[in-house]
């Protein structure tokens, strides 16, 4: 198993060269200037030059996207226990969350920009509004699907509902909880970058939005290349933190998990 990731590994790594090389082939046979498609040369070197504007500008929207999956987790957890344990708040408040998740966060976002006078605040609650779904839908779902048998023997024992849900539904949602979390990550950062395109913050506390709004208006394209590489590899890192966390967790109750890539 593990040789078998180690080859798609380098499989991937070839095909991520391969496409890089002929990307650089294109622009100097073609002569493309970089005001139209720089090079993955030229980025590489924009990247390096601009790391003291690019670098702290990426630390905000981490700090940002951050900040937001960490109240997903919480808020998204949270809320599905208590509708997992009432019916009623079930009925009253799903169509909410729902409806928050089908509004697209660009549209709501200038209005919490204009509620909330805490600027920091208000694009954590932007990005928050797109992470939080997928973790209290995944939740939910596993503690309201859990195993009808082991229900059933747990009231055969007498077992009151707080202790079913904290020994048999909370254990039983665990890798759904996991599965949401990944998914809420890289929609954290997706959701910092929207909030930081709409408040359009400037100065030291820029992030990395505002600095491809600024290279796209100065025509610099491989600097708003380089910005656009951070970020995505913020996400692969993301991504990758957070499938190591659901290894660690899940690990023991699933053994063949470590096996995993």
């Amino acid at each position: 198993m593990r040789s078998r990731a180690r080859t798609e590994r380098l499989l991937s790594g070839l095909l991520v060269a391969a496409l890089l090389g002929g990307w650089e082939a294109v622009v100097r046979l073609g002569e493309i200037p970089a005001y139209i498609l720089p090079g993955p040369l030229l980025v590489a070197e924009a990247l390096w030059r601009d790391w003291t504007v690019l670098g702290p500008a990426l630390l905000t929207t981490l700090a940002i996207a951050g900040l937001a999956l960490l109240a997903a987790a919480a808020g998204g957890g949270l809320l599905a226990v208590l509708l997992a344990l009432s019916r009623w708040l079930e009925a009253g408040l799903l169509p909410l969350a729902v409806t928050l998740q089908v509004v697209p966060v660009v549209s709501i976002a200038p209005l919490v920009l204009i509620y909330v006078e805490e600027v920091t605040l208000a694009l954590v609650l932007c990005a928050w509004l797109v992470a939080f779904y997928p973790v209290f839908s995944n939740t939910l779902f596993g503690l309201k699907h859990t195993d009808p048998m082991l229900r059933d023997l747990f009231r055969l024992y007498g077992a009151s509902r707080l202790q079913r849900l904290y020994y048999l539904e909370l254990p039983s949602a665990l890798p759904h909880f996991l599965a949401g979390l990944r998914i809420s990550g890289g929609l954290a950062l997706v959701g910092a970058v929207v909030a930081e395109f709409a408040a359009g913050t400037a100065g030291a506390r820029a992030g990395l939005a505002f600095r491809l709004l600024e290279a796209g208006w100065r025509l610099d394209m491989p600097r708003m290349f380089a910005a656009l590489l951070l970020l995505a590899l913020s996400g692969v890192a993301i991504h990758g933190l957070l499938a190591l966390l659901q290894r660690w967790l899940l690990g023991r109750r699933y053994p063949r998990m470590r096996e995993d890539r």
